[in-house]
């Protein structure tokens, strides 16, 4: 691990509180500098979902929007600028770290410059995700915001070399952007012992695929059946779909059309997904455009081979004929003959043992110092153009 340059910092970290990627890794990257001894203040609208224990170096403060009548929409942004301002000034903070560009960089772009007036020079770097560059970003309704907040982050990231290069594709970026991949808290994520489980969802021995998603479009939840079909007509096997969201009933029906329900559980929401991850045999991520796979990770954490597709970040991540497959997006032929390789017990063991190895690249303690590392440039840069001020 790199050793800092400087003492502990004070850093201000702005997400979206919710189950998605963003928020996860918003939320551990915290969990684990708070461990590290930084003193981490979550700024947000509400508890972010994994911030579940209780640490002396993590602090939450809620961003409070009001409604007036005058507004068809509550002003967030607004609301999030003045936390931002109110949370730098009385606790010090050294530095602000946003996740997700919209609407948060440019309300830490706006909290920058009215500390700035205030005498306070306070950096902020902000980390692209996904969607807020793939699919929100490149709406000419935000795109000149967007651009404009990036430009003038002091320190940009991405999740992916994909994410990188489609936000240079279409954003006229002027800054460097760095690649730091997403992570995994092993001490979490690993192969638990839970046989008892893996005996009551597959009493003869079958084996267990499970796929998690928010069951968006874009993630093609149908393509998840589709292969199960085809795998569950020569293998013996069970599907756990983990999750929730607006394509989840048209799922349920397709089981109907299937046959397929007696074999195929919809478990909802989980919170201790490892739990149920450390029984499974594959995982299935179909998705047409993922910037990273974080659930491709979880799962692979836990000794769990992925069939994916080969779109965004996934082919930086499942290394394929390695941890897993990657194949284009919709082949369900493919992917079922892949999966059927997977599945056969001379290679079952194999995959998994390569799944584990490749998650260890994306151990917490691996990718932690590479954004201490870039605090701490950051804030000598800020520090220097502060002195030449004055």
């Amino acid at each position: 691990m790199l050793t800092l340059e400087s003492s502990n910092m004070k850093i201000g970290i702005v997400c979206y509180p919710t189950y998605g990627g963003s928020g996860v890794v918003a939320t551990e990257l915290g969990k684990a500098l708070a461990k590290e001894g930084h003193q981490v203040h979550f700024i947000t609208y509400s508890q972010p979902s994994r911030l579940d224990f209780f640490n002396a170096n993590l602090f939450y403060h809620e961003v409070s929007v009001k409604s007036y009548p005058l507004f068809d929409y509550p002003p967030y942004e607004l609301a999030l600028s003045s936390k931002m301002v109110d949370v730098v000034e009385h606790e010090g903070l050294d530095l602000l770290h946003v996740h997700y560009a919209i609407p948060h960089a440019s309300a830490a772009y706006m909290a920058r410059e009215i500390l700035k007036a205030k005498g306070i020079h306070i950096p902020f770097i902000t980390t692209l995700h996904g969607t807020d560059i793939t699919l929100v970003g490149k709406d000419a309704t935000y795109e000149p915001v967007v651009t404009f907040s990036i430009n003038e982050s002091d320190g940009v990231t991405a999740v992916s070399e994909d994410l990188k290069k489609d936000t240079l594709a279409h954003f006229d970026i002027k800054r460097e952007i760095e690649v730091i991949p997403n992570f995994i808290d092993m001490d979490r994520f690993k192969k638990q012992k839970k046989e008892h489980f893996k005996k009551a969802i597959c009493p003869n021995d079958e084996k267990l695929i499970i796929h998690t998603s928010n069951f968006r479009k874009v993630k093609r939840v149908r393509d998840v059946l589709d292969i199960f079909k085809n795998v569950n007509e020569t293998v013996p096997s069970k599907l756990l779909m983990v999750g929730d969201g607006p394509e989840r009933y048209e799922m349920e029906e397709v089981c109907r059309e299937y046959r397929i329900c007696d074999d195929v559980r919809f478990l909802g929401k989980l919170e201790a997904v490892e739990e149920v991850l450390s029984v499974a045999d594959l995982f299935l991520l179909t998705s047409e455009k993922e910037s990273f796979g974080l659930a491709a990770l979880e799962a692979m954490a836990c000794e769990v081979p992925v069939i994916s597709t080969n779109a965004g970040g996934l082919p930086e991540l499942n290394l394929n004929g390695v941890s897993g497959f990657t194949c284009d997006v919709g082949d369900i032929k493919t992917m079922t003959e892949k999966a059927m390789h997977i599945l056969d017990d001379r290679n079952l063991s194999t995959f998994k043992s390569n799944a584990l190895k490749r998650a260890l690249d994306f151990e917490v303690s691996n990718i932690l110092p590479v954004y201490e590392s870039l605090y701490n440039r950051t804030l000598q840069k800020t520090k220097s153009k502060a002195s030449s001020l004055i």
